[in-house]
């Protein structure tokens, strides 16, 4: 139902069995799961400030942009910079039943959590049959 797409994760693979390690850090580290008639998505995203975050769906593909600035000023002699900064980008492709029309969305704690609903078409229901002698029976669908 939820489908994710990297297009550098086998160069990534790659360069880690040949060099030992990661060729680039995933900048927005995310776990997602079901709970019930949710699916829900959390996006590690600490030190961004939320007006940055942007969140739109296009044909079931949720796009998820986010700026992280520096904090140093412009005239700063920087002695170390390891902290990434930029405007960081993920696509997400969204099964079918997911319902793109009620998406929930919350940041806090530097985690940014999408509360994305199955589709009520998507969800198991009864369904009734008559048979000739005017019985009615129930079968689960």
């Amino acid at each position: 139902m939820l489908m994710r797409t990297d297009p550098f994760r086998e160069f990534d693979r790659l360069a880690q069995q040949v060099l030992g390690s990661t060729a680039r850090p995933s900048a927005m580290p995310m776990d997602a799961y079901r709970s019930g008639d949710d699916f829900l998505v959390h996006f590690d995203l600490p030190g961004i400030d939320p007006e940055t975050i942007e969140l739109d769906v296009e044909r079931n593909v949720l796009n998820i942009r986010a700026e992280r600035r520096s904090p140093a000023p412009e005239d700063a002699e920087l002695l170390v910079a390891e902290r990434p900064t930029g405007t960081f980008t993920r696509q997400l492709f969204l099964g079918e039943t997911l319902d793109t029309d009620r998406i929930d969305a919350s940041y806090e704690a530097g985690v940014l959590t999408l509360r994305i609903p199955v589709a009520e078409q998507a969800k198991p229901r009864r369904i009734e049959i008559s048979g000739g002698t005017g019985d009615r029976k129930q079968i689960s669908g």
